[in-house]
């Protein structure tokens, strides 16, 4: 039997325990300092869904999480195109993130959830039950959840608003995207709430960015008292088009995303589309530490923006009822 002395003994046990105790340390350091990677797939252009980018940036350093640091983002970008969603859905999953975010309308979540049934998603969207991306709002199941935007459910507050400003008009186009899975929805709503307010609605379609001056020089073309356009990612990166086309017929339009009349469009209301992805880094954060995203509720939307051109009014002649310019949220002069 070999036998240490007291000290070298008291020396074996501090290593022991120094040992012991480092281990977990370390392994809660790797832990800590783990990078996490997140993907996102908007069907907007780079150049025009930037406020959905940083929006979401400025959500997640909110709670913690600093690109490269300890968050990667990795981007795809559809321009427009729904037919490249589920080509880069696919090289998302592909990635193995630990979580993707869906931007920009029903087409990229409904991409996404073709592509996986594993990989978390958190989708920001309009129609999420009529495109089929849940089956229900309060416990939306498998892999998917998020917040809606309420693009094409706020088409009758739209044309409420041009009711106010333009009593008198009747005829009234509505530029939309046939090609958009969720145009027929649009265009029943837009008919009903415009048959309510005595209103006849021809529809005028934009299916590429090339069919969008055809459109309004049919506009131009026929009587035509107010516009409205309807909500699609393509008409959002074609926007400053859009606003200049209108600005050329001389027809008061109404928009259902401030970037409208950030660019010269006359009235916008919508959803408050920077607070909305910001608080989806709230879901993320909860997913990231293990909530299942099928027990987290679809979240709607409470705050809503108002946005009035005076500029543009004024070129047009137009005066905007006091009501609706104390109502408004930004008025831009």
């Amino acid at each position: 039997m070999i036998s240490f002395p007291p000290r070298a003994l008291n020396f074996a046990a501090f290593v022991l325990l120094f040992v012991f105790l480092a281990v977990p340390l370390v392994s809660f350091a790797q832990s800590a300092a783990k990078v996490r990677r997140i993907g996102f797939l908007s069907s907007l252009a780079a150049s025009d869904g930037q406020f959905q980018i940083e929006a979401l940036r400025q959500g997640l350093r909110d709670l913690g999480y600093v690109e490269g640091r300890n968050v990667t983002l990795e981007l795809r970008w559809a321009e427009g195109d729904y037919q490249r969603l589920p080509r880069m859905a696919k090289e998302l999953v592909d990635l193995d993130p630990d979580l993707i975010v869906s931007a920009g309308g029903p087409p990229p979540a409904r991409a996404l959830k073709v592509a996986t049934k594993t990989i978390p998603v958190v989708f920001i969207s309009g129609s999420v039950m009529a495109a089929g991306i849940v089956s229900s709002l309060s416990r939306p199941g498998e892999n998917l959840t998020g917040l809606e935007v309420f693009a094409e459910d706020l088409d009758a507050k739209r044309l409420q608003l041009l009711h106010e400003i333009l009593p008198k008009a009747v005829h009234v186009a509505a530029v939309w995207n046939p090609g958009n899975l969720e145009s027929g929805l649009q265009r029943k709503r837009l008919q009903d709430a415009a048959r309510v307010r005595g209103m006849r609605m021809r529809f005028v379609e934009a299916q590429h960015p090339s069919e969008i001056d055809a459109a309004f020089a049919s506009i131009a073309r026929e009587q035509t008292d107010a516009i409205v356009v309807s909500a699609d990612p393509m008409l959002v990166n074609e926007r400053r088009r859009i606003v200049e086309l209108a600005g050329r017929t001389r027809v008061p339009a109404v928009y259902f995303d401030r970037t409208f009349a950030e660019a010269g469009g006359l009235v916008s209301y919508g959803t408050d589309l920077f607070a909305l992805y910001r608080s989806a880094a709230i879901y993320i954060d909860k997913i990231l530490k293990g909530a299942k995203p099928a027990d987290l509720p679809v979240q709607q939307p409470t705050q809503f923006e108002l946005v009035i051109n005076l500029k543009t009014a004024k070129t047009l002649g137009l005066t905007i009822p006091p009501p609706i310019l104390l109502r408004a949220d930004r008025v831009i002069e």
